[in-house]
């Protein structure tokens, strides 16, 4: 059906950010696919050390989901902040990954986490990682006759620590800036730190070089405190009605600092 249209149809798979751009009369595709009745879509399923989510899984369900919740603690706390209580129970992962609103939380933890998609179209199956996939504001590599049908997340081990902070103007109300970080180590060392931004840029982006301080000198005050300024210049913001450029990347050094303080609490207290 996507083919048929030659580009011009849209995917519904919650609705949750296309009824508004269709409302707004800021898209006008000439037809709808609803997925919504594919049930083989919406699944949760841990394989090999991997979780496996089907594209339609509703984020209530994933919310409360006890596999997410022990086996992938940072999109369960991810979960929690996205939209409402309405929005969560018919928005999708995979609808909000395929928007890939560079705001939005989903983004971010599958950056993070350095996850990837399962992609499905006329020619077949294909595997996208998460650096490949979103391309810029509402836009990735994903054909326009392709449907994006599961995403796949690492584990975490035993006693990592994870966080995700973020602020916005009000609850439910898209993030200004946002903060996913999983840490793997011990009471002495961090071994592994991975921490992405979300509404710093056109995409989400890993903080590398963030990451290296603290894998390389720990997770002291200094440490940390030295690895939140280093975040701040790795961004490049934007300005607009919601804050400035300078504001965003000030708040980038703070969150990134509010969660690596959070997630190494809890890797230490593991």
């Amino acid at each position: 059906m996507l083919a048929r249209y030659g580009g011009d149809a849209k995917v519904l798979a919650g609705g949750q950010s296309l009824m508004p751009l269709l409302n707004f009369r800021l898209t006008r595709p000439a037809a709808l696919v609803d997925l919504n009745r594919i049930s083989a879509l919406a699944y949760v399923r841990e394989d090999d050390g991997r979780v496996r989510l089907g594209a339609m899984t509703r984020q209530r369900t994933i919310e409360f989901s006890p596999v997410v919740r022990q086996r992938l603690p940072l999109l369960a706390e991810a979960t929690a902040l996205v939209g409402h209580l309405p929005i969560r129970t018919r928005g999708t992962i995979g609808g909000s990954l395929a928007h890939a609103d560079p705001s939005a939380e989903y983004p971010a933890v599958l950056t993070a986490l350095e996850g990837r998609v399962t992609v499905r179209g006329p020619r077949g199956e294909r595997v996208v990682r998460a650096d490949e996939l979103f391309q810029g504001p509402l836009t990735t590599s994903l054909a326009s006759d392709e449907i994006l049908v599961e995403v796949d997340l690492p584990a975490a081990p035993v006693g990592a620590g994870f966080a995700f902070e973020e602020l916005s103007r009000r609850h439910g109300d898209f993030a200004i800036v946002g903060i996913a970080c999983s840490l793997v180590g011990d009471a002495s060392r961090c071994t592994a730190a991975r921490i992405a931004v979300a509404g710093a840029g056109s995409v989400p982006a890993r903080l590398r070089a963030a990451e290296d301080i603290v894998e390389r000198d720990g997770l002291s005050e200094a440490a940390i405190d030295a690895a939140a300024r280093r975040a701040a210049e790795l961004v490049d913001p934007h300005d607009d009605l919601h804050a400035s450029a300078a504001y965003r990347r000030n708040l980038t050094r703070v969150l990134t600092g509010r969660a690596l303080r959070r997630a190494a609490a809890r890797m230490q207290a593991a």
